[in-house]
């Protein structure tokens, strides 16, 4: 059996998104049915559309930050129900395979069917159909719809005292952001950091360095507006370009640079890692967090810099974080009213408006966009 729901998907890439009647399949053993409230407007959905990142099959429903209310729940799938109030976590866990036992759950094997659009107990299986043909699911999750059906394995349940436009947006940005700064750049009580990028990502990198308690946290990004909303998320200093800021970092440390540079920027290039790794002091961290075209290679590094001062290059996906226990740590924090989610919120959509989101994402207008369902 299976329903009919409004997704937002794009036909091939490069390609725009648009608004689709598609049939959902009823959630099997090991999966739930979820109604979305709330979905937020990753840059990674619009590397989808250009082509930065290739995924497996098109069309291909977009979205991985979401939050819902299960409406269903598969055959033999103890610990949900109807009615529970859920996050989606975009990297899948499945706690068993060699990463999730290493504690490293954020490269579970599972990840491995992300871009498929299928699932990854099933590589030919889809949920998604549009006249009868497979439509793929973004991360296996696709929120840019008012309906979804997805493997438990990407889902966490919250509570329901939550707001779910505020919980879905630590489905991906929030701990990608705040764990590049405390897990990837291990940054400690008084460090100087610089934040490469100030959106969605960058703006919750400079809350993980508030956190850690880095005394100078300084953000970098050209768009005026989005220097000036990181001062709101602790930023004690901003620059448009990583220069100056490197610069004013150099002048704070005996000429030695930064702690560490976190690149956050929405298209990384290979310039943009040879800038950070300039920035940075002996033994210093590059946290690089942000996408580009993934089949890129090269980077301007000079060679003796990176290892006659003992630099590091850190990758760092999900910021290195545990989805089944930084996803409820956040929203904690959240409630206490020691992380900042409702002000990441710039502008409000509507599930037809998603490729005007991306515009206006591409303008500089939003540090985050956030779909909402009625």
């Amino acid at each position: 059996m299976s329903i009919t729901t409004k997704v937002s998907l794009v036909r091939g890439a490069p390609g725009v998104y648009e608004t689709a009647t598609v049939e959902l399949d009823d959630p099997r053993r090991g999966e739930v049915t979820v109604k979305l409230a709330a979905s937020g407007l990753c840059h990674s959905d619009d590397h989808v559309a250009t082509g930065d990142v290739p995924v497996g099959v098109y069309p291909y429903a977009g979205g991985h930050e979401g939050a819902g209310v299960i409406t269903a729940v598969g055959p033999d799938t103890p610990g949900y129900e109807v009615g529970d109030h859920v996050v989606f976590s975009f990297l899948p866990a499945c706690g068993q395979c060699e990463f999730c036992a290493q504690g490293m759950s954020n490269l579970c094997d599972l990840g491995a069917s992300l871009l498929t659009g299928a699932r990854a107990s099933d590589p030919g299986s889809f949920r998604m159909h549009e006249n009868g043909k497979p439509v793929g699911q973004q991360c296996g999750i696709s929120t840019f719809a008012e309906y979804t059906t997805a493997a438990v394995d990407s889902v966490v349940k919250i509570g329901k005292d939550i707001p779910l436009k505020a919980a879905a947006l630590v489905g991906c940005g929030v701990p990608t952001g705040w764990g590049s700064a405390v897990n990837s750049a291990n940054l400690r009580p008084g460090a100087v950091v610089i934040v490469l990028g100030i959106g969605g990502i960058g703006a919750n990198a400079l809350q993980g360095a508030v956190h850690a308690g880095a005394k100078t946290v300084i953000a970098v990004d050209p768009v005026e507006f989005k220097r000036e909303q990181a001062k709101i998320f602790g930023a004690t200093h901003a620059f448009a370009g990583i220069e100056e800021a490197a610069e004013f970092a150099r002048s704070l440390t005996n000429g030695q640079g930064a702690d560490a540079t976190i690149v956050t920027i929405g298209v990384v290039q290979g310039e943009h890692i040879g800038q950070a790794l300039a920035s940075i002091r002996k033994a210093g961290t590059v946290v690089v967090t942000g996408l580009g075209d993934i089949t890129a290679a090269g980077a301007p590094i000079a060679l003796g810099d990176l290892t006659l001062m003992q630099k590091r290059l850190q990758g760092s996906l999900f910021g290195q974080s545990n989805p089944r226990h930084d996803i409820p740590n956040l929203l904690r924090m959240y409630q206490a009213g020691q992380l900042k989610l409702d002000e990441l919120v710039t502008r409000e959509y509507t599930l037809d408006q998603v490729a005007q989101a991306y515009e206006d994402m591409h303008a500089g207008r939003n540090i985050r966009g956030v779909v909402v369902f009625g």
